[in-house]
């Protein structure tokens, strides 16, 4: 519950205990680390759990697993231990989880924290298709800038206010504001911004190693 301010989720008010139950229907959560998630000891166990405890009918949760773990690619690990799989691979099985719950919004606590790089970009596509092909409302907490530059949206929080919020250029231009938080930005950005310290002529609004590369060099 919000200690201060009001927050809302799809009209309910999360201050109002009545509305709980109904709110955590419409909000799933994975963690930094799948294995703090994952309880099973086979895949499709654990991500039927959600469903069986809200008293689903088995007919439904089945539908509802192998819905889940095709979502996320995993559908070939459903009799898998997770203990034998990778970090990436987990942290798709949490989502399965969180998507058997038919939740409208997905809410990710710097869920490739503890990934390798296959790892990172395997989640990163992962939620990236959700929100694309099935509308899933994505919160994506995130310490790594490059992330944070796929968002339609980026909110900085500083000491629990919102200290800046605009589409990933918008904020990433305010090179030296994120500096001053001790936050980064996408390596692109931060390249643009030397290069035009030195008296390099370049769009204000390069976001992405691509468009860096473009800008420097048109015809390549």
């Amino acid at each position: 519950l919000p200690t201060e301010g009001r927050c809302t989720v799809a009209g309910l008010d999360t201050k109002e205990t009545q509305e709980l139950w109904r709110i955590r229907q419409l909000v799933s959560m994975v963690f930094q680390n799948p294995d703090n998630q994952i309880i099973a000891a086979v895949v499709e166990d654990d991500v039927a759990f959600g469903p069986e405890n809200l008293g689903i009918e088995p007919a439904e949760i089945r539908v509802r697993v192998r819905d889940a773990l095709a979502a996320v690619g995993m559908e070939r690990y459903r009799t898998a231990a997770p203990h034998l799989l990778s970090g990436g691979q987990k942290q798709r099985v949490a989502i399965a989880g969180a998507l058997a719950m038919r939740t409208r919004c997905l809410v990710l606590d710097e869920p490739t924290a503890m990934l390798d790089p296959l790892g990172r970009q395997e989640v990163l596509q992962t939620v990236q298709r959700l929100h694309r092909e099935m509308g899933i409302t994505v919160i994506y907490i995130t310490h790594f800038m490059e992330e944070a530059a796929a968002a339609d949206r980026v909110i900085v929080m500083e000491a629990g206010r919102i200290a800046a919020e605009g589409t990933p250029r918008e904020v990433f231009q305010d090179v030296s504001g994120m500096k001053a938080r001790g936050l980064d930005v996408p390596l692109a950005v931060e390249l643009a911004a030397l290069l035009r310290a030195d008296g390099i002529s370049l769009p204000q609004d390069l976001l992405t190693d691509k468009e860096l590369v473009r800008a420097l060099c048109p015809s390549c």
